[in-house]
């Protein structure tokens, strides 16, 4: 075998002359080796203390990371509660003025109870309505979400409004029916007497030719109640040729009545009388032949049969 050398050329120190160590001597490549431990161990030392130092701050770091994540956590509740107040200060917001409806709606309902002359126990408005059915088979109900329930209150409020307009209208036609009941002539001008002369041609009482009468008489006793027969304004009040002492009311609608040859008028110029309040008293004044009741009925200005509204009639 052949002896191998190995040199490291290293320029020497202050001089241009290199220099040779011989590698194949045991002291020299056990200093080798040793610097190679040397430098090995110094950077597994280094390596080690860098690791432990990162070690050690793992749990600051990972509880630095964890409050960051907290933080937005916290962040975005915050948000999601702020969300969640606003929709229930709107939901609340909403219910009240959907409350104020039903309101509304319950005593439109209990005037129309009354104008209608409905049994209040039939048609309470003023207890809530009972409700029943079966339970549902093999379904489990569903919890109502926001947007559902958003739904479900804005077409309930659609439906308040549109039951707000009808009962409305109905109330505008009962009042209407109310009003023209009361308006219409309708009933005896009298509480008591009877119908002595009839509407149309006749014997006139004093001259005894043929003539056309324009109303109906009604006889009985001097100083009997002569009531009116529909709510109206009076337009005259006192003595007319032929008349007598006269009372003549407008109802409106192109309806007036005129109750003459009274012995004392208690109604007024314009002066608001109701049905069947005592406008006079019976007497004879004017072209009478005792104390009767002469009773006309005019629509648009022309006199008609006032049969027709004594007995209920149109």
């Amino acid at each position: 075998m052949h002896t191998i050398f190995r040199h490291i050329l290293t320029p020497a120190v202050g001089m241009g002359i290199p220099r040779y160590v011989n590698l194949s001597h045991p002291l020299a490549l056990g200093s080798l080796l040793l610097a190679l431990v040397l430098v090995a161990g110094g950077a597994f030392a280094i390596g080690n203390f860098f690791g432990q130092r990162d070690a050690a701050n793992a749990p600051a770091l990972q509880a630095a990371a964890w409050s960051k994540k907290l933080a937005a956590q916290q962040a975005e509740l915050g948000e999601t509660r702020r969300y969640l107040q606003e929709n229930i200060n709107a939901l609340a917001r909403r219910v009240g003025l959907m409350n104020a409806h039903v309101v509304r709606l319950d005593a439109l309902g209990q005037r129309l109870t009354q104008m209608a002359s409905i049994d209040a126990e039939e048609f309470n408005f003023g207890q809530t309505p009972a409700l029943g059915g079966p339970e549902s088979e093999g379904q489990e109900g569903e919890a109502a979400q926001l947007p559902d329930l958003n739904a479900m209150i804005d077409q309930l409020g659609r439906d308040l409004d549109t039951r707000e307009l009808q009962l409305g209208v109905l109330e505008s036609l009962l009042l209407t029916h109310e009003l023209n009941e009361q308006i219409l002539p309708d009933g005896r001008p009298v509480t008591k007497g009877w119908i002595s002369s009839n509407f149309g041609k006749r014997s006139d009482p004093f001259t005894g030719f043929s003539t056309f009468h324009k109303g109906i008489d009604f006889a009985g006793k001097q100083g009997a109640e002569i009531v009116a027969v529909a709510t109206g304004v009076v337009t005259w009040s006192r003595d007319r040729f032929g008349y007598g002492l006269m009372v003549e009311i407008n109802h409106g609608n192109g309806y007036s009545t005129r109750y003459a040859h009274n012995e004392r008028n208690l109604a007024k110029v314009g002066e608001t009388v109701q049905k069947g309040q005592v406008i006079a008293t019976m007497g004879s004044t004017g072209r009478a032949t005792g104390p009767n009741l002469h009773f006309e009925v005019l629509k648009d200005g022309r006199a008609v049969n006032p049969l027709k509204f004594i007995g209920g009639a149109r």
